[in-house]
Order: C-alpha cells, then sequence, then structure tokens
C-alpha cells in the first residue's frame, strides 16, 4: 500500500518543485539547438521541438511575481504553428543540444518571449496507460541497471527489508529511493527523505555538492543515464538569470541546488508541466553563492567521461561554453594579490558562518582539480589557447602557494614559533606578517611527531590552524599536495584516529569554536554549536573523499578501518546526516536521517575498496610541467618576476 501511494506522489509530482524568472532574457552562447519538452493533460500528450538561435540554452521568458523572479517554462505566442508538434514519448535528454532535421530548423525572434509548454507524466491514470510500456522501456538503462521499469524508485526502504538483506542492499535501495524525476527522467536525488521530520525545508532539493557521491556511485555502477541528465539540466540552469537586490552575479555562476515542480499549466486547468526551479543562493540561509557547485560540476563531468567512456557529452559546444563561463569567473582579474581564490564565509560545504571567508582550503582544492579537469576537457581549437595558457599559469601560482604556505607540520610549526615580524622585504621570511603567538594551545597537543596538514586558511596575519577534512583529502586526490605531504596528511589521520574518527567517520573540521571563540566568530549559531554540525561534527558522507585519498597513496587499509567502524551502527541510527561530540557519539541534535549523501559516501568507499582501480577516475595525476614549475618557482629569486607582464585570455 505504501507503495502504491509512493508511486502515485511520485507520479503526481506533489514532492517536485519550480522555476524561477524575471523579464524576458535569453542566451548569447552557443550554436542552435533542438529542445525537446512535453506537453501532457487528460486527454492527449504531445511533444514539441524549439530551435532557438545563440548558445545551447532555452530561451527565458521572465517574470517577476512579488520580490522573487520566477523562471518559467516558456509560453506559445503568435506562430506557434511554425514549431513541429509529434506524440510524446518524453525520450533521452538530448533537449539541450543536438542532430536537427530540417523540419525542426524553424528558428524563433529573440526578441519575442517563447514558453515550451514542457508537460510531462503528470496526467492522469488514463494518459498514463497509454503511455505505460514506453515509460517503462525508457528508464531501463542501457546495461540494465538502475531502473528495472518506470516505478522502480519508490522500492526499498528499511521497512520493507527482506530477511538476508545486506547493509549495502539497504543503502541502494534507499539511494534509488531519493531520486528524482524531470519529464520522466532521473536528473538527481535529494538531499534526505526522512519521513519523520515534517519541517522539510530545502532537503528536498537536489543539491550540486551532495548529488557527487550519488553521481560518482551509479557511475561506479555502470549506470551512467542520471548523471548524464544532471550534468546536462544543471547546464541549463547556468544561464538562468539570477538576481538578488537588483544585482546579478557572472553568468557562469552554477546553482546551489534545484527543484522539480508540478504546476498547472497556463490556460488549462486540466493539465499540468514540470519545471526546473534553481537556487542560486539568493533562497538560502544568509544568501551565499555557492562557489563549490561550479568546481563539483566539471569534477563529475570528468568522472563521467572516465567511467561511461563516452566524451560526446563533454565535447558538445554548449557544454565547452559552461566549462568556460565557470573558469572566466574563477579566473578573473581582482584586488588579491594571491592565486587562492577569494570567497565569502559559506560558499561551500560548510555553509553557515564558520570563520572560513577569505581562501578556505577545501574551496582552493576543488579549484585545482576544476583546472586540471577542465584543461583535460577543453577542445583544442584556437580559442581556447589563451584559455588554457591562464590556467597552466594559475596551477604553478596556486599549487607553489598552497604547498609553501599552508603546510604546517612541526617543524613548520617551529619555524612559524622563532618568525620575525614587520619584515619589509622582498626576501622576507615571514612573508604574511604572523604572529607567533598565534599559535593555539591545542596545535602543540595535537600535532604528532610524524605527520602534518594543509592549514584551514590563510590570509595577511592570520592563519587558520583548524584541519579541515574535506579540504586535506581532496588535495590529496588532486594532487595539490605534494607525494611526501599526502602520506603526511594521512600519517596524521592514523596518528590522530580516536580525534578524527573515534565512532564515526569523519571529523569535519577539528577542533571545534568554543565558548567567546563561538560567538564571535559563528555569531552564537545555536546549529553549529561546539562539536555539532559544521562545527566539530562528523560527517559519514567524507568516507568516500577518505577512501579515494586511501586508494590514490596505496594506503586502502586506512579507509576499509573506517568503513568498519561507520558500518557498527550507521544502519541503526537510519544513515544520519551528521554525529555530534568530540567522539561522534551522539546523532546529530538537528540531523536529517536517511541522509541521502551519508548513503552515497559509504556506498562509494565500499565500491572503491572492493574496485581500487575505479578510483584512477575520480583523482589527478600532476603532470611533470607542473612539478618543473613548481621546482623553478622554488628556487627563483622574486625581483625578477617584478618585471614581467601577465598575459591576459579570451573565453
Amino acid at each position: 500500500m505504501a507503495t502504491s501511494e509512493s508511486i502515485i506522489q511520485a507520479l503526481s509530482g506533489s514532492l517536485l518543485p519550480r522555476l524561477h524568472h524575471s523579464d524576458p532574457c535569453t542566451n548569447n552562447s552557443s550554436p542552435a539547438h533542438a529542445l525537446k519538452l512535453n506537453v501532457s493533460n487528460t486527454r492527449k500528450w504531445s511533444k514539441v521541438y524549439v530551435q532557438v538561435n545563440g548558445y545551447s540554452r532555452m530561451l527565458h521568458n521572465c517574470r517577476t511575481y512579488g520580490s522573487r523572479r520566477l523562471f518559467d517554462v516558456f509560453h506559445w505566442k503568435k506562430d506557434a504553428s511554425r514549431l513541429e508538434s509529434m506524440g510524446c514519448k518524453c525520450r533521452q535528454a538530448e533537449i539541450f543540444c543536438g542532430g536537427m532535421t530540417e523540419d525542426q530548423n524553424e528558428t524563433r525572434s529573440m526578441g519575442e518571449a517563447i514558453r515550451p509548454r514542457s508537460v510531462p507524466v503528470n496526467g492522469i491514470s488514463s494518459a498514463m496507460d497509454i503511455e505505460e510500456s514506453e515509460v517503462g522501456k525508457q528508464f531501463k538503462h542501457e546495461k540494465g541497471g538502475l531502473f528495472s521499469d518506470g516505478m522502480s524508485t519508490v522500492a526499498g526502504t528499511v521497512k520493507d527489508h527482506k530477511y538476508g538483506e545486506t547493509l549495502e542492499d539497504e543503502a541502494w535501495n534507499l539511494l534509488r529511493d531519493s531520486i528524482v524525476y524531470y519529464c520522466n527522467k532521473p536528473i538527481g536525488t535529494i538531499a534526505a527523505k526522512d519521513p519523520g521530520n515534517t519541517s522539510i525545508l530545502n532537503y528536498d532539493q537536489v543539491f550540486i555538492r551532495d548529488f557527487i557521491p550519488s553521481g560518482i556511485a551509479f557511475l561506479l555502477k555502470g549506470e551512467y543515464e542520471i548523471v548524464r541528465n544532471f550534468i546536462l539540466y544543471t547546464l541549463q540552469l547556468q544561464s538562468w538569470e539570477k538576481t538578488m537586490d537588483c544585482y546579478s552575479p557572472g553568468q557562469g555562476l552554477m546553482p546551489a541546488s534545484f527543484k522539480v515542480r508540478t504546476v498547472p499549466l497556463d490556460r488549462d486547468e486540466s493539465a499540468t508541466e514540470e519545471i526546473l526551479d534553481p537556487d542560486f543562493g539568493e533562497a538560502a540561509i544568509g544568501r551565499v553563492a555557492p562557489v563549490d557547485s561550479g568546481l563539483w560540476w566539471i569534477i563529475l563531468l570528468r568522472a563521467y567521461g572516465k567511467f561511461s567512456g563516452d566524451l560526446s557529452v563533454q565535447e558538445r559546444i554548449d557544454v565547452q561554453t559552461g566549462i568556460k563561463m565557470i573558469l572566466k569567473l574563477c579566473l578573473a582579474d581582482g584586488f588579491d594579490m594571491f592565486p587562492t581564490l577569494l570567497v565569502t564565509d559559506g560558499s561551500c560545504m560548510i555553509d553557515r558562518r564558520m570563520g572560513i571567508h577569505g581562501h578556505p582550503l577545501e574551496i582552493q582544492a576543488l579549484f585545482y582539480s576544476a583546472l586540471l579537469s577542465a584543461r583535460e576537457m577543453l577542445a583544442p581549437d584556437d580559442g581556447s589557447a589563451d584559455l588554457r595558457r591562464a590556467i597552466n599559469n594559475r596551477l604553478v601560482a596556486l599549487s607553489f602557494h598552497i604547498r609553501a604556505y599552508y603546510w604546517i607540520d612541526m617543524r613548520k610549526l617551529n619555524v612559524i614559533y622563532r618568525y620575525q615580524t614587520e619584515e619589509y622585504s622582498y626576501d622576507a621570511v615571514n612573508k604574511f606578517n604572523i604572529y607567533p603567538d598565534q599559535i593555539p594551545s591545542w596545535l602543540v597537543e595535537f600535532m604528532p611527531s610524524k605527520g602534518g596538514y594543509l592549514i584551514g586558511n590563510l590570509q595577511p596575519a592570520h592563519m587558520d590552524f583548524r584541519f579541515f577534512s574535506l579540504g586535506n583529502l581532496w588535495s590529496i586526490v588532486s594532487s595539490l599536495a605534494t607525494l611526501d605531504q599526502s602520506h603526511a596528511i594521512l600519517d596524521l589521520i592514523e596518528a590522530k584516529w580516536e580525534v578524527l574518527v573515534a565512532e564515526m567517520p569523519f571529523k569535519i573540521c577539528y577542533p571545534a569554536l568554543e565558548d567567546a571563540e563561538w560567538r564571535i566568530i559563528t555569531g552564537s549559531d545555536p546549529k553549529n554549536t561546539p562539536w555539532s554540525y559544521h562545527n566539530g561534527g562528523s560527517w559519514p558522507t567524507l568516507l568516500w573523499q577518505l577512501t579515494v585519498a586511501c586508494i590514490k597513496m596505496n594506503r586502502p587499509e586506512i579507509a576499509l578501518k573506517a568503513v568498519n567502524v561507520a558500518e557498527r551502527h550507521i544502519s541503526g541510527d537510519k544513515w544520519p546526516e551528521y554525529y555530534d561530540t568530540k567522539r561522534a557519539r551522539f546523532i546529530g541534535k538537528q540531523a536529517r536521517l536517511y541522509q541521502t549523501w551519508s548513503i552515497a559516501g559509504y556506498l562509494v568507499a565500499k565500491l572503491l575498496l572492493a574496485n581500487p582501480n575505479a578510483a584512477k577516475n575520480l583523482v589527478n595525476e600532476e603532470d611533470s610541467e607542473l612539478a618543473n614549475a613548481f621546482s623553478y618557482m622554488i628556487s627563483a629569486n622574486p625581483k625578477r618576476k617584478r618585471g614581467l607582464k601577465r598575459q591576459g585570455f579570451i573565453v
């Protein structure tokens, strides 16, 4: 009965979301493409093809509803007869660009507001019966893996467990139960599906960063369709107009999350349509733009090509344009003297005020990985030559900066302890004027004699000595850390196992902010109390990054030990979002249960440990040119560089 209700709910779209708009706007970035969207009502289904000029993006009509801008799918105006209408079978996501027939080669004036009536599977049962066999076929993966039929996502909750079901079987059932559909196509997984929590907030949305472990889990199983759809649909959202208080950020910004909403179709109460509703931070707590979303998107795009062997996605003109738009935002000139990305607090996984504004390690590690991945995927044409040069220059400078100035071990700690301050010289040892009294007392006890790590942040006269797990682990994965530094980070994890892992892997940061420091830095945030949530909480999703890093360094036993710790009670605890207390003994006081990336993180760790060779599709290996350039920078005299002119680039 529960299964039947879930099916009806999934097909009715009652759990799904809506798309945001503002003034008439079009995208001006790639060749004409076909846009297939579906129309359904109680009487018939039809498919509409729209070809638009400019880059491969939807032409959208923007409307303002109250103070929020909502992007609807497009209204048909005059000359609707120029668009070809066909029987609806809601096929694969070639909706972004692709082959066009001559009959589909009609275009509309960019000045006209067009609205393709995108109405998918929300018709009543009579319409569903007509198309049932086609929908069922469509949901099946070419290798028979992800979907056994069109309704497969509603099965497999903990309550439905069969006798003898393994922990991995449970996790896969839960992961598939979290899948979100748009026009009958799987396009992502919701953040959490906690049946006992009535306060949904935005946990029913598809988050870019949260989907990464889910996507990798599907890739490891050979189930590629959902990842391909996710990549292409989120690419469409990149060009949406996003505005907060009359200000719009750059076009390359990717949303933090999106939702699929089912809404009534204009002028026809008997029909509904599904529309995408992206959030670029204008609705987020604190209104912070998600800097990491675009970086994770590039990383997942590369992983999709590596796992599937399908390079046609990354070679598409619209995808190439999307990569360049992200790079344009990241490589834009500013006032900063450092090669690191300057961001506000809360712009990554730690999305609340935690004192990470400036140049947080997590962003730098993802930035470095995204630059390497983008360079690998950029088409070798004349238009990319300047961009490639800019990427190479930034990679060298960024790797040198992080390895030289963020690294800390017992030897470096002794150097900082004896720093001279107020040095005015090109050859200054204490380049950032760090005062030795900044060394916290906890660090003296925390730092092992063997091992080290990359600090959390570096700014003039300020070093954030906290250990941030994701930044350090991804520095290993991306080769931002040197080989010796990577081993030292894992040495520290082993030495401080009872601090960083204890009862549940893995501490998001160490130590927690407490007392006056907590009140000043977090603003007395009741969710980020000491040893909770982002302030020293333990997050099971970090298992997968730990596993990739350990396998890369040929030390999988560390990851296996962490997985064994998690398996003791993560299922019995109903897959929480995070754990509280120093030793992670309590389920987080505000943690959602059945958190999707906790489930997916565990699955990725298990799959990689079973097949370590697959990890090579996720890591970035440092090339010899970067290594040579890094060696040169270490030995170079900084005075020699003062007369050099920076080379520009064109996107």
